[in-house]
């Protein structure tokens, strides 16, 4: 009997040390969760804020099942919106998503990312397929170049036009918030040092992008906002601005992380979202 004992321990022992799973889910005090917990928040919720790793899969493929899985429960009250498309292409976005012409039109004028095809599509598809809003939330990029080389003052050169597409000027700017005051230093997401401005470009993304959540938002309505993770950890970046712009609201985070050791989340994850998803560093990656 001692020695079946043995043997069990041994074989359980050795089938967990075999399992490799894909991704771990914590909460923000570093507790192991689960998907179902994180979905119950997210149902709940005004704006759910997907952090991604831009080229990791398992983002990408939980960022279409919370999708859907949230429509599941909200139905037609649930809208998408993402870092990943410019406000001034939301014209040719909800033409596209009204049937007004083919994919490969659409696509050959939208401006993409260069994972669109595998990561962004579906998410933009699913819309599509359910007769959702998708709000291109970001701010066009020749702008917040602008603002990376001449500061937030360069915007005052933006035509009227122009502006429609930004947060309404003259944009709050906190150089003391750690996630700005962070990217002066190596805990940026950079690294390394950058310029005083930088922080000011991410800062006008993140404006706009609360903007833009802000102004489409409707009582009863659900926005799950995908984005880099950076714009949302630590409830800073985009939440610091739609707080200003739409107080009260209940906002739900989500940040993935990668990690040599995916049992516990470590230190660097603690505090970053609501809900951590940790990933195998050694996870495949969507594109380099």
């Amino acid at each position: 009997m001692k020695y079946f004992i043995l043997l069990l321990l041994f074989v359980t022992a050795s089938g967990a040390a075999q399992q490799k799973p894909a991704y771990r889910i914590f909460t923000v005090e570093g507790t192991e969760s689960d998907y179902s917990v994180m979905l119950a928040e997210a149902v709940k919720a005004d704006v759910v804020f997907f952090g991604e790793l831009h080229d990791n899969p398992i983002s990408h493929w939980l960022e279409l099942e919370l999708t859907k899985d949230i429509h599941k429960q909200r139905g037609s009250s649930l809208m998408l919106a993402a870092e990943m498309f410019e406000a001034d292409n939301q014209l040719i976005i909800d033409e596209y998503l009204a049937g007004l012409f083919r994919e490969n039109s659409f696509e050959g004028q939208v401006r993409k990312w260069n994972n669109y095809a595998t990561d962004y599509k579906p998410l933009l598809n699913f819309a599509k397929d359910k007769g959702l809003k998708f709000i291109a939330s970001n701010i066009p990029r020749q702008y917040a170049s602008m603002v990376a080389s001449g500061g937030l003052e360069a915007l005052e050169k933006v035509s009227d036009e122009g502006r429609k597409f930004v947060a309404p000027l003259p944009v709050e700017y906190d150089p003391e918030l750690p996630c700005y005051k962070d990217m002066l230093s190596m805990g940026g997401p950079m690294g390394g040092h950058a310029s005083g401005n930088l922080p000011k470009a991410q800062a006008i993304k993140d404006a706009t992008m609360a903007f833009f959540i802000s102004k489409n938002l409707k009582p009863g309505n659900v926005v799950i906002h995908f984005n880099g993770s950076y714009h949302s950890d630590r409830h800073m970046g985009i939440l610091w601005y739609l707080n200003r712009y739409s107080p009260g609201l209940k906002m739900v985070t989500v940040s993935t992380v990668l990690q040599d050791d995916t049992s516990s989340l470590g230190e660097e994850g603690m505090g970053k979202a609501d809900f951590v998803i940790v990933v195998p560093v050694s996870m495949t990656r969507t594109y380099k």
